[in-house]
């Protein structure tokens, strides 16, 4: 009873009062932003050059500069995005994640290819080495809808069909939550598509603008809750019951169109291939807008990194318009969150235990292996300035691996002017994983 009455009180009260705990960074390996595959021989001749519609309103067919300022049209398929992580490890102990739409939208993404890889970042060299690409493709014609290569015999899929943002394996199978929908994507190992699922609330469809079903005009809170770009963010494995929990990336809407003050989770059942009815509401801090991704850490407490929209340090805010030597929304608030599912409040939010502050990580070994730029000294502190950080997972011995969306080549954050590179960060966090 003391422990349902105090969790009440804790999750009744502002989301700026809970428990900061320290967090030091232990290592770092970074994947260049000009980092690229050449897609599959079986593809679309089409997807050999990427990102035609990315740089303007028409299209453009001459490969862009490369090098350390990337930009569109790539010549092959730029290995960026990285906007989740598997909890189960691939048999060698690689990492699986999976990469998102290509360039953002539907519009401009429909020659980047869809994938998943299986990573290591090793801290020791600071190297990322992609051990494997594996390219999403559905030849027995299991998409519900016409896809962007639907005369093609391989049919991969593209940026313009999904939005893969979180991943988890299940064995043998992969199971992809993706924002367009939203969707849960079944796949296999080899990236074949055996099943899709429309996301429900209440037994009822939920929709994005982006679905595939949509026509104009919709209307907000009837035709589409979903706002764009706040589908399916996280997807956390729960252990004990086997249940997938599908997180949206930000405020759904109510009947009546205005955002809900709270970010949803639903429980997908894979045994059953079906949605189970249940949600959780996560209160988000104040400053957040989003969430980045959802891993559990037991049965009943998981990980949630919550974020602003923000990217740069916030000492080189433009003081004024924006200019090439400042950034016009500094990053202010970028967090890994440890919740408890099992407890919630009497208005039914999940308790919030504590949190990391990814803005501030200690460094006093100076670990951190790209400058920041900033108005300010970061002696012995690190920081992760960016956009969109997507993806964590447990690490073992009171640690996590974080890894940044690099968004290329629209992000920056780390320097001023520079596409921002895929950054992964070992993190110890021994308290924070320690807390209940």
């Amino acid at each position: 009873m003391l422990r349902s009455v105090l969790a009440a009180m804790l999750a009744a009260g502002p989301a700026g009062a809970e428990t900061v705990f320290s967090v030091r960074l232990v290592g770092h390996a970074v994947l260049p932003a000009a980092t690229f595959s050449a897609p599959p021989p079986e593809a679309p001749r089409d997807a050999r050059i990427s990102g035609k519609f990315a740089v303007g309103p028409g299209r453009v067919d001459a490969p862009g500069a490369a090098g350390a300022r990337p930009s569109p049209p790539f010549a092959g398929q730029p290995l960026q995005g990285i906007s989740g992580f598997a909890t189960e490890r691939a048999r060698d102990g690689s990492i699986f994640a999976v990469l998102d739409n290509g360039f953002g939208s539907r519009a401009n993404s429909p020659d980047a290819l869809l994938s998943f890889v299986r990573m290591r970042a090793d801290v020791s060299t600071g190297a990322v080495e992609v051990t494997e690409r594996v390219w999403l493709r559905d030849p027995d014609r299991v998409v519900p809808f016409r896809i962007a290569y639907e005369g093609s015999e391989a049919r991969h899929l593209t940026g313009a069909d999904f939005d893969p943002e979180s991943i988890q394996v299940l064995g043998e199978t992969v199971w992809i939550g993706e924002e367009f929908g939203p969707h849960l994507i079944r796949a296999t190992l080899d990236g074949v598509v055996t099943g899709v699922f429309a996301a429900e609330l209440d037994g009822r469809p939920l929709r994005s603008p982006d679905h595939p079903a949509l026509r104009i005009p919709a209307e907000a809170g009837r035709d589409w809750r979903v706002p764009r770009s706040g589908g399916f963010e996280g997807l956390g494995l729960q252990p004990g019951t086997g249940l997938l929990w599908a997180m949206a990336e930000r405020p759904i809407l109510t009947p009546d169109g205005d955002p809900e003050a709270f970010l949803r989770a639903f429980a997908f059942d894979p045994a059953a291939e079906a949605w189970t009815g249940e949600s959780l509401r996560l209160r988000l801090a104040a400053g957040a807008t989003a969430i980045g991704d959802l891993t559990f850490v037991d049965e009943v407490r998981a990980l949630v990194i919550e974020r602003d929209g923000g990217e740069g340090d916030p000492s080189l805010e433009c003081d004024g318009p924006p200019a090439p030597d400042c950034f016009a929304h500094p990053a202010r608030l970028k967090r890994v969150v440890l919740i408890d599912i099992a407890e919630t409040d009497a208005d039914g939010f999940v308790r919030r235990i504590g949190h990391v502050d990814l803005m501030d990580l200690e460094d006093p070994d100076g670990i951190g292996r790209v400058e920041t730029d900033a108005a300010r000294d970061l002696t012995g502190r690190y920081t992760l300035p960016f956009a969109t950080i997507e993806s964590v997972t447990t690490a073992g011995e009171g640690r996590i691996l974080v890894a940044v969306d690099n968004n290329l080549p629209f992000s920056t954050g780390r320097r001023l002017g520079v596409p921002a590179d895929t950054e992964v960060v070992l993190l110890e966090v021994r308290a924070l994983l320690a807390a209940e």
